[in-house]
């Protein structure tokens, strides 16, 4: 089991329209390929607004084949250019980290 921590860039202009897509689009494509998101976080860092979400899968081959299947989904893509179109960039930096538990971690996600 590994976790996945993601942590995007967003604009305090656009932030509304970000957190739409996620919530009504982005959420619902990604349970089709198997992701399972355990949580998600808006903070600030540096002075700039950001949305962390951690995703848990049960190996690194799994995730990668989600992700890859997620960003080449033809409703996926098209969203994303719509919701640019109306409202210009809606994420800027991404972070993304692959956790893995030490033997000494108390479990933070059961499969």
């Amino acid at each position: 089991m590994i976790q996945q921590l993601r942590i995007y860039e967003i604009f305090d202009h656009n932030k509304a329209a970000f957190h739409a897509r996620f919530r009504d689009h982005a959420q619902r494509i990604m349970r089709g390929y198997g992701f399972r998101i355990v949580a998600m976080w808006e903070t600030k860092n540096d002075g700039r607004s950001e949305f962390a979400y951690l995703l848990t899968w049960p190996d690194l081959a799994t995730k990668e084949r989600a992700w890859r299947g997620f960003l080449a989904d033809a409703e996926w893509k098209e969203i994303k250019r719509v919701t640019n179109a109306e409202h210009g960039d809606l994420v800027g930096e991404i972070q993304d980290r692959v956790l893995v538990a030490t033997s000494y971690s108390p479990t933070l996600v059961t499969a």
